[in-house]
C-alpha cells in the first residue's frame, strides 16, 4: 500500500500552491502550517535545495471525529500535503493517504473517518 496520491500538473509553482489550497477548501480543507523547505534548508543549513513547500491541511469536522474517537490520534495531524519542482522542471503535488498512516491505530472508528479524509484528499490531487 502506498503512503500517498500524487500528480503532476501543468503549473508553475505558486500557481500549483494556490490550484492545491483552493481544492483543499473546496472539500472542507484548510492550511494550519505552511513549511518553506527550501527557504529552511537555506537559512538553517546554507543548503540551495528545489522548491519544495509541505502544507498542513485539517479539515475540522473530521479532525475533531478522528480525536475524539481515539485521543493521541492528533499527533498525526495535520495532513500533509507536499507540492515541490522535480528535476525537470515540473510541478509535483502528493497527498498523505490517512488510511496507510493510521493503519497501525487499531480503532474500526477512526478507520471510517481516515476513509472519509482520503476520499476528499484523493478528489483533491484529482482535480488538480
Amino acid at each position: 500500500m502506498s503512503y500517498y496520491f500524487s500528480k503532476t500538473v501543468d503549473q508553475n509553482f505558486e500557481e500549483a500552491i494556490e490550484k492545491v489550497t483552493g481544492e483543499l477548501k473546496k472539500e472542507g480543507f484548510g492550511i494550519l502550517t505552511e513549511i518553506d523547505v527550501k527557504e529552511t534548508f537555506k537559512k538553517k543549513l546554507d543548503i540551495d535545495f528545489r522548491k519544495y513547500r509541505i502544507l498542513g491541511a485539517c479539515n475540522p469536522t473530521m479532525a475533531h471525529q478522528a480525536i475524539s474517537t481515539e485521543s493521541k490520534i492528533g499527533t498525526m495531524l495535520p495532513c500533509n500535503v507536499i507540492v515541490q519542482e522535480l528535476e525537470n522542471g515540473k510541478i509535483e503535488v502528493s497527498a498523505v493517504d490517512p488510511v496507510a498512516s493510521m493503519s497501525a491505530v487499531k480503532n474500526d472508528k477512526l478507520g471510517a473517518v481516515a476513509q472519509q479524509v482520503r476520499e476528499g484528499l484523493k478528489r483533491v490531487i484529482e482535480n488538480l
